[in-house]
């Protein structure tokens, strides 16, 4: 009875071990879903924000929301077209690397922009807006490189694999259209 007893209260022990891992794991994982959710909302009221300015603050305070919408555009968009193709395409890795790079360096110069879009004073701006423009055409360029030419491998891969197939169709229908017709087996009779 003894034995029992123990060997029930080992499995008691074991499952409140297992229950303690799977409610901290849960845990953790419903606190990283709701800190991306919250980013993600974060990220989509000041994307409204910055278009919104574009449109309402003249002059070169909106030029700046122009910039800095520009700049996220394009990390955004390049990040999109190398995300749908990097599970299936390795080569795509070193790209991706790249993208993190300079993913970094948006990043600096929206932090950039985004302190110049709070400074009172409109000559400093105008004084910057120059510099930080051209520093942004490089980035939304680069970021334009990369999608454009993981986009046209996409289409590369796709037109390629779409010819082959093409071929294959072609040779399968030629030879369903051509057979010749065959005589059944002559099969032994019985007093042979």
């Amino acid at each position: 009875m003894e034995t029992v007893g123990i060997v029930v209260l080992l499995f008691l022990l074991i499952f409140l071990a297992l229950a303690t891992v799977a409610t901290v794991r849960t845990t953790r994982a419903l606190k990283r879903r709701v800190a991306r959710g919250t980013a993600q909302a974060r990220r989509v009221v000041e994307d409204t924000q910055l278009k919104a300015r574009r449109y309402t603050t003249p002059g070169v305070g909106g030029d700046v929301a122009q910039l800095r919408i520009d700049l996220r555009t394009a990390i955004d968009a390049t990040f999109a077209a190398l995300g749908e193709r990097h599970p299936e395409d390795a080569a795509l890795a070193e790209a991706a690397s790249l993208l993190a790079r300079l993913n970094d360096h948006a990043r600096a110069l929206d932090g950039e922009l985004k302190l110049l879009e709070r400074e009172p004073d409109k000559s400093r701006i105008a004084a910057r807006l120059p510099e930080l423009t051209t520093r942004v055409h490089h980035v939304t360029h680069s970021a334009d490189s990369l999608r454009w030419a993981a986009q046209d491998r996409a289409h590369h891969a796709t037109t390629d694999d779409l010819a082959s197939l093409t071929d294959q169709i072609a040779i399968e229908s030629a030879a369903l259209r051509h057979w010749t017709p065959t005589q059944p087996p002559k099969l032994p009779s019985p007093g042979e």
